[in-house]
């Protein structure tokens, strides 16, 4: 089966705009605050609200999406921490009906209520809800909640151990995804999700992170921002570091998306990256939405580009598109098994 390990919900009712623009308003006007998390949304509405996807999904091959709310709307940033713990709650719930709804083409993936400069162990009690109650799979952690300010500390520092020793007591690995950027002088899927890709492999080369938590797995999105096209000077980094090998130091626990929007860049990861480090990924209906004037074909339709590296053999397609995803997504596996799709033994 073809899984896509990272899509977000991007088509949300319009509704849940108009809660969280009140939410945002009551913290100026209590009055104007929402009554309650009842967002009035019915089943038929937020089925309706995933049919783009579903139409691309048959379109372009893939069986499975790994769903997770809007990256930009996380917005960590924004409002106070106790708003932002009621917005992650009310968006991961969307997340869990849709995933309820849609079992076969949908699997949950959670945002953690952080907040710029709060402990990060407030986040834990969400984390545990939607691993425990709800059967999420995984979880986006933003290395960055400042929204572009870079205020928190390293992803090696120990002020994350908390929530490492917590994904890796719950088997479920983290995406690391910024949100929107606070900075209008950088782009924010342009420019300030590649940088936060990029930082985040960067500060876990500096690091020694993994000899504590061996078991942690981190994903780090859109084909891990320019690593890979710079994978030699990060090959250096470590050596002048005195650091082991990349393969040894960071690639037991780090993997790359697919989200990259042209061949070349996919042939590329696929001659750097070593294959049992990359998941199949489109983020579809994300940060590029049209076609692609050279190839007639949208520019996020990635699959398109995996299937045509003639250098794969049929086994690495294979890991690609779906083993490598139930190895780091070990819930997902076991999700899967249950419905009756097992993987290969």
């Amino acid at each position: 089966m073809i899984i896509d390990i990272h899509g977000h919900y991007t088509t949300e009712p319009q509704a849940l705009q108009a809660f969280r623009d009140k939410q945002l308003a009551g913290i100026a006007d209590a009055s104007r605050k929402p009554a309650s998390t009842d967002l009035g949304i019915g089943d038929e509405t937020l089925v309706k609200s995933v049919e783009p996807q579903l139409k691309l999904q048959k379109e372009r091959g893939s069986d499975l999406t790994v769903f997770s709310p809007r990256a930009s709307g996380m917005a960590h940033h924004v409002g106070t921490e106790e708003v932002g713990q009621q917005w992650a709650r009310v968006s991961n719930d969307l997340i869990h009906r849709i995933c309820t709804l849609l079992p076969d083409n949908f699997a949950p993936v959670g945002q953690l209520p952080q907040f710029p400069g709060a402990p990060i162990e407030r986040s834990i009690p969400e984390l545990e809800r939607l691993v425990k109650e709800l059967g999420f799979v995984g979880v986006n952690l933003n290395p960055d909640p400042s929204g572009g300010y870079w205020k928190s500390p390293p992803l090696t520092d120990r002020y994350w151990y908390p929530i490492y020793e917590k994904l890796v007591e719950l088997e479920v690995p983290a995406m690391i995804h910024v949100t929107s950027s606070c900075n209008p002088a950088v782009h924010a899927t342009g420019a300030h999700y590649i940088n936060g890709d990029t930082t985040a492999f960067m500060q876990l080369l500096q690091g020694n992170l993994f000899k504590d938590f061996p078991d942690l797995k981190f994903v780090i999105p859109h084909g891990g921002g320019a690593v890979p096209f710079h994978w030699g000077r990060y090959r250096g980094l470590a050596q002048d570091m005195r650091k082991p090998p990349l393969g040894e130091h960071l690639l037991k626990n780090v993997f790359f998306d697919t989200c990259v929007y042209h061949y070349p860049g996919i042939e590329l990861m696929t001659k750097v990256v070593p294959v049992d480090n990359m998941l199949f990924a489109s983020e579809m209906l994300g940060a590029v939405k049209g076609i692609d004037p050279e190839t007639g074909f949208h520019f996020d339709d990635t699959k398109r580009y995996v299937d045509q590296v003639k250098a794969l053999s049929d086994e690495d397609r294979y890991r690609i598109f779906e083993g490598n995803a139930r190895r780091v997504y070990p819930r997902l596996d076991r999700r899967l098994a249950q419905r009756g799709k097992p993987g290969r033994k």
